[in-house]
């Protein structure tokens, strides 16, 4: 997606040949416009899946998973990393790891919002090492639910949760692939992921 990765260019900060900021348009501070834009080209890729609910994780894929929620006309669910006290029984729950916390979180959804008739997008902000998308897709088969794919808005295609989940078999359409962050510059693949 030419306009997510022009962003990327302008205002994303390499800090290390592994981690890439995006905070000013995307984890922080958010671009609604260019959120409504990826939300449509979720919508556009997977228009046909038959998708009736779309799953995330807190807190960084919420608003890209929105706007593909408006414009698909179906539901947004996202998992809690942490506990809350509304949320205590009947969960459906996957221990997630994330690369950039260094920390593993137990995530956890309601069973009222997700169903065994769901036809399901799971969808994150970022793809490195897979466990984010695993812990989901986890949560999704547990459901009895059936995973359609998984849209993720920038994937680093030099670490390894790429292969693991296209290894696996699942639909994976990123919109932004890295191919390095080396000497502090973004370099992205040149063609686009699809299985």
């Amino acid at each position: 997606m030419k306009q997510l990765q022009e962003k990327i260019l302008q205002e994303g900060k390499v800090l290390s040949a592994d981690v890439l900021k995006v905070d000013s348009f995307l984890n922080h501070q958010i671009d609604p416009q260019l959120m409504q834009a990826i939300g449509e080209e979720f919508a556009e890729r997977f228009r046909d899946a038959g998708i009736t609910r779309i799953l995330t994780i807190e807190s960084s894929g919420i608003a890209p998973a929105v706007m593909a929620g408006l414009s698909l006309g179906v539901p947004v669910v996202f998992a809690r990393k942490r506990k809350s006290l509304t949320l205590t029984s009947s969960l459906l729950t996957a221990e997630v790891h994330s690369f950039t916390k260094g920390e593993t979180n137990e995530i956890s959804v309601s069973k009222d919002y997700l169903k065994q008739e769901d036809v399901v997008l799971v969808m994150d902000d970022f793809l490195a090492n897979g466990q984010a998308a695993l812990g989901l897709a986890a949560i999704v088969e547990e459901a009895g639910a059936e995973l359609a794919g998984i849209g993720i808005v920038i994937e680093k295609g030099f670490q390894a949760g790429g292969k693991l989940l296209r290894d696996r078999g699942l639909r994976i359409e990123s919109l932004a692939i890295l191919d390095s962050l080396e000497n502090g510059t973004v370099q992205f693949k040149q063609e686009a992921f699809t299985k």
